[in-house]
C-alpha cells in the first residue's frame, strides 16, 4: 500500500529536482557570461546558455536567438544587439533559395494528406515480400520514399512503425530485426530531394540548392541499397529471424501474383510524375530550385485533389496549407537564431580560435571527419539533425577550408550524422518513439517488445551505417558526380 501510494510522487519530485537544476545552469551561464574577462569567453558562455535554454525545452530557434542577443548585448552593446535584431530576420530568410522550402513543406504535407505514402509502404511490400527478408527490403524502401516526401524523421518513424512492426511480427519475424528495420529505413530519405533538411544546409553554408539537392541522390539510394543488401543477407544466413520456415507463415495469406505487383503501381502513379519534374528540372538545368519545388507542389495538389476526391479534397488541401505555414515558420525561426549566432560566433572570434586549436591538433582529414562522426552521434542523442546543423556549423565553416572539405559533400555527410544521432542509444529521440509504438498491441500482435529489445536492434545494424559513412570519406565522388555531371550538361 505504502508504496503504491508514494509512488505517483516520485516523477514530480524528479521533474521539480531535474528543473531546479536547470534553472541553476542558466542561471550560471548567464552569469559567466556577463562577468567574462574576455570576448572569446563570453562567445563560449553564449554557447552554454544556448545548450542549456534548449535543455529547458525551449524552442530551439528562440534559445539561439536569445542567448545570441545577450551575448551581443555584452560583447558589442546594446545598439549593436539592437542592429543585428533589425537585420538578422531579413538577412535569413530572404535568400532566393528559401524560396523553395515552403514549396517542398507543402509538397510533403500534400502527399501525405493523399494517401500516397500509405500506398507506397502496400506496394513496396507487394514487390519485395517474396524474396528472403523481403518485408525488411520493403519496408527500407518505403522508409527511403515515405522521409524524402514528409521532410519529417519523426513523422516518418511513426508511420513506418506503424504500417510495418505488426507486418513482419505477423509472418513470424524476430521482434528485434522488425524494429531495426523501421529504425534504418529513413536514414537515407532526408537525402533523397524533396529533401527539406538540404535546403536549410544550403541556405545555412550559402551554396546552390539545386546541385546540393543532386548531391544527396547516389549517397541515399546506396545506404537503402546496402541497408537492404544486409537484410537479404541475413535473411539467408539466419532465415527463422525473417520468419522463413516457420509454420506461422504457413497460414498467412498467399503472396500477391506479378499481375498484383503490376496493379499496385497504378495507385502510385503520381509519385514518379513528381519526380520528373523535380529530377528533370533541376538535372537539365530547364528549371530553377524554386521553379522546380513550385512545379512538383502544384503537381501534388492536383493529384491530392485526384485521390481524395471523394472525402472533401478542399478540406484535405486547407490542412496542408496550414501546417505547411507553421512548418515554414519554424524553421524560419531557426534560421534567424542560425545567423545571430554567426554574427556572435564573428564578434567573439571563437571560429578563429576553433580552427587555430584543431589545427595544433595535427589531425588529418581522415581521423578529423572521424572526430566528428563521434561528436555528432553524441549530439544526436538530445537534439534534432535541424539543431546540429544549426549549432555547429557555423562553427566548423573555417575548419572545413583548411581541411579542404567540400560543403556539398559534408552537408550529405553530416545529415546521415544527424539522422544516426536520433536513433542512437541511450537518448536517442527516434528509439522512444519507437518503444512507445511497439507497446500498442495493435503493433506489437501480441509479442512482448521491451526498450532493450529496441536498443539491441540499434546495435546490431548501427555499425553498417558507420561503415558507409567511412566509404563516403574514401570516396567523396559517390556525393560530387551526380552534380558534376548536371553543371557539365
Amino acid at each position: 500500500m505504502s508504496t503504491r501510494a508514494g509512488a505517483p510522487e516520485h516523477k514530480p519530485k524528479a521533474t521539480a529536482i531535474r528543473f531546479w537544476i536547470l534553472v541553476a545552469v542558466n542561471i550560471a551561464c548567464l552569469v559567466g557570461l556577463f562577468t567574462s574577462s574576455t570576448a572569446t569567453a563570453a562567445g563560449l558562455w553564449t554557447i552554454g546558455l544556448m545548450v542549456a535554454l534548449m535543455l529547458t525545452g525551449l524552442a530551439v530557434g528562440f534559445a539561439l536567438a536569445l542567448a545570441s542577443l545577450l551575448g551581443l548585448v555584452y560583447v558589442s552593446g546594446t545598439n549593436a544587439a539592437i542592429s543585428v535584431l533589425s537585420t538578422a530576420p531579413y538577412t535569413a530568410s530572404s535568400g532566393w533559395s528559401m524560396s523553395v522550402l515552403p514549396l517542398f513543406i507543402w509538397m510533403g504535407l500534400l502527399l501525405t494528406q493523399s494517401g500516397l505514402t500509405q500506398r507506397l509502404y502496400q506496394t513496396t511490400n507487394q514487390w519485395f515480400g517474396w524474396l528472403p527478408g523481403g518485408l525488411a527490403i520493403g519496408t527500407t524502401a518505403a522508409g527511403a520514399g515515405l522521409a524524402s516526401v514528409s521532410g519529417s524523421s519523426i513523422g516518418m518513424t511513426y508511420a513506418l512503425g506503424r504500417a510495418g512492426i505488426p507486418e513482419m511480427l505477423k509472418v513470424g519475424y524476430d521482434r528485434r530485426v522488425a524494429v531495426g528495420a523501421v529504425l534504418t529505413g529513413g536514414l537515407s530519405g532526408q537525402l533523397i530531394p524533396p529533401s527539406i533538411m538540404m535546403v536549410v544546409y544550403a541556405g545555412i553554408v550559402s551554396v546552390p540548392v539545386g546541385p546540393q539537392l543532386l548531391a544527396g541522390v547516389v549517397p541515399g539510394i546506396g545506404l537503402a541499397l546496402m541497408f537492404a543488401l544486409i537484410y537479404f543477407i541475413m535473411a539467408l544466413v539466419f532465415p527463422q529471424m525473417f520468419g522463413r520456415g516457420k509454420a506461422k507463415v504457413a497460414v498467412t495469406t498467399s503472396s500477391p501474383g506479378w499481375g498484383d505487383r503490376f496493379r499496385s503501381l497504378g495507385g502510385l502513379w503520381g509519385l514518379p510524375l513528381i519526380m520528373l519534374v523535380l529530377f528533370g528540372g533541376l538535372f537539365t538545368g530547364y528549371f530553377t530550385p524554386t521553379e522546380a519545388g513550385a512545379a512538383a507542389a502544384f503537381m501534388s495538389l492536383l493529384i491530392t485533389l485526384f485521390y481524395t476526391r471523394k472525402n472533401q479534397p478542399w478540406r484535405q488541401v486547407a490542412a496542408s496549407l496550414s501546417n505547411a505555414a507553421k512548418a515554414t515558420a519554424s524553421i524560419f525561426l531557426l534560421l534567424i537564431g542560425a545567423e545571430m549566432l554567426t554574427r556572435v560566433l564573428a564578434v567573439t572570434g571563437i571560429a578563429g580560435d576553433i580552427t587555430d586549436f584543431i589545427a595544433q591538433l595535427g589531425l588529418s582529414r581522415f581521423w578529423f571527419l572521424m572526430a566528428l562522426v563521434v561528436l555528432y552521434i553524441f549530439m544526436g542523442m538530445f537534439f534534432d539533425t535541424m539543431s546540429m546543423m544549426l549549432l555547429t556549423i557555423p562553427l566548423l565553416l573555417p575548419v572545413l577550408e583548411t581541411y579542404d572539405i567540400g560543403l556539398m559533400w559534408f552537408g550529405v555527410f553530416v545529415i546521415i550524422l544527424g539522422e544516426v544521432g536520433m536513433i542512437t542509444p541511450p537518448v536517442g529521440v527516434l528509439a522512444y518513439i519507437c518503444y512507445n509504438l511497439a507497446k500498442r498491441r495493435e503493433v506489437n500482435q501480441g509479442v512482448r517488445i521491451t526498450l532493450n529489445d529496441v536498443f539491441t536492434a540499434i546495435l546490431w545494424f548501427l555499425p553498417f551505417a558507420i561503415v558507409f559513412i567511412i566509404i563516403m570519406i574514401f570516396f567523396p565522388e559517390i556525393t560530387t558526380w551526380l552534380p558534376s555531371i548536371s553543371s557539365a550538361s
